[in-house]
């Protein structure tokens, strides 16, 4: 059975502290005391705590008016995402989202992630300030949070990484990104069903034909009820899919980075060229099948910068673009 959510976490900059104190030491709230508390009160059946740490916790079956009518208005100046589990009950209930990481980079792997949410974890995700991991920009960050939530999370993730050498051979077969997209997310959603094999749905960005995902999808998978909305990204489980995809990708661009002795830019801006240019150099033209997504545009300008033709990579490596002469490279019998 439903219940309506009485417990709510926000994490306040300082001057919205300021402004919270104010309004909290005025008007109808009566003190109480709460550890580490710069102020804490209640009001009209809810309990408000402002932490040292910024963090305010209101509680209590008053909550959803305080919020409404006080907090947000005035000190937040915005509606933010716990309230909206009241007016939409199912953001919070049980179900997976699915997000990927390293599409639009030309080094490294594409990483797609599968992370559950329930209640109680969405209301532990709303503390650790969960958000879609394009909106974090640091690396330093985004790898501390991906480690938090897996932690938090334990089993209940899954992790789909294909690297540039099956990325490259994926491609050559499939000839389209979206296809390698739709059976990655199949692949991350069945190995959450694995450890959570109850549930009910899977919400993922809208890209392709959902169609092409649900194809993908195994005898477990064929059961649960696919989503695909655009800016999936605001769902509390995809955004956590979203920041473990990061981390996955961030950590496998260091590994690289580890093995060639260099640092590897995120990306497919002048600096990620420069530095492809300089691998192709010291280890020779096919190194872009083991490091990147050769079907990128970049892999033709690093490749003419070092002095290289595309079908220097061989036939796999030629089967990655689109406008290449096919015929070169006859079947074998």
């Amino acid at each position: 059975m439903d219940r309506q959510k009485t417990s709510f976490t926000f994490k306040l900059p300082k001057d919205q502290q300021e402004t919270l104190i104010v309004i909290l030491s005025g008007g109808n709230y009566r003190p109480v005391e709460a550890q580490h508390s710069i102020i804490a009160v209640e009001g009209d059946n809810c309990r408000i705590v402002l932490y040292k740490s910024g963090k305010c916790l209101v509680q209590g079956k008053g909550s959803a008016d305080f919020i409404s009518f006080v907090l947000e208005p005035l000190v937040l100046q915005e509606v933010r995402l716990g309230y909206e589990d009241i007016l939409d009950p199912k953001a919070s209930a049980a179900h997976m989202g699915v997000d990927e990481s390293g599409k639009g980079d030309f080094f490294g792997p594409m990483v797609t992630a599968s992370a559950y949410i329930d209640p109680e974890l969405a209301e532990k995700m709303r503390e650790m300030d969960v958000k879609d991991s394009k909106n974090i920009t640091s690396d330093k960050k985004a790898l501390g949070m991906a480690r938090d939530l897996r932690k938090l999370l334990g089993r209940r993730f899954g992790l789909v990484m294909i690297g540039p050498s099956a990325y490259n051979r994926l491609y050559s077969k499939m000839r389209n990104v979206n296809s390698i997209l739709a059976w990655s997310h199949a692949r991350a959603i069945e190995n959450l069903l694995e450890i959570v094999p109850g549930c009910p749905r899977a919400i993922s960005d809208q890209f392709g034909n959902k169609s092409s995902v649900e194809k993908a999808l195994m005898s477990k998978g064929q059961k649960i009820k696919l989503e695909q909305r655009h800016k999936a990204e605001s769902d509390m489980a995809v955004a956590a899919a979203s920041i473990i995809a990061r981390g996955a990708f961030l950590q496998a661009l260091q590994k690289m980075g580890k093995q060639f002795s260099t640092t590897i830019p995120k990306g497919a801006s002048a600096a990620v060229q420069e530095a492809a240019v300089e691998l192709v150099k010291e280890h020779g033209p096919k190194i872009l099948l083991e490091t990147s997504k050769c079907h990128f545009k970049t892999a033709d300008k690093v490749l003419d910068k070092a002095g290289f033709k595309r079908a220097d990579l061989g036939p796999e490596g030629a089967h990655t673009s689109k406008a290449v002469d096919f015929s070169k490279y006859k079947k074998r019998s």
